[in-house]
């Protein structure tokens, strides 16, 4: 999970967090990225196979704001 500096939120994968922040933040990134760096990441999560990161993103990114930021604040605990 990123932040961008407007303080929205973007949700991906990557098998390369630092690598991947680098990229947004070079305005190589996503295009929802680039009009909102620099990103900085908040929250991660590891999982077995890039098919279950990818459903996780996906149902993360059916939540709303104050529900992403309460699965952030749970998983951080």
């Amino acid at each position: 999970m990123l932040e961008c500096a407007d303080q929205t939120l973007y949700a991906g994968y990557t098998n390369n967090i630092e690598k991947r922040v680098a990229v947004h933040n070079a305005g190589k990134g996503a295009k929802y990225t680039r009009a909102r760096g620099p990103v900085k990441c908040i929250y991660k999560e590891i999982f077995e196979t890039k098919q279950e990161a990818m459903r996780a993103e996906y149902a993360f990114k059916q939540l709303t704001r104050t529900q992403k930021i309460n699965y952030i604040r749970r998983g951080e605990s």
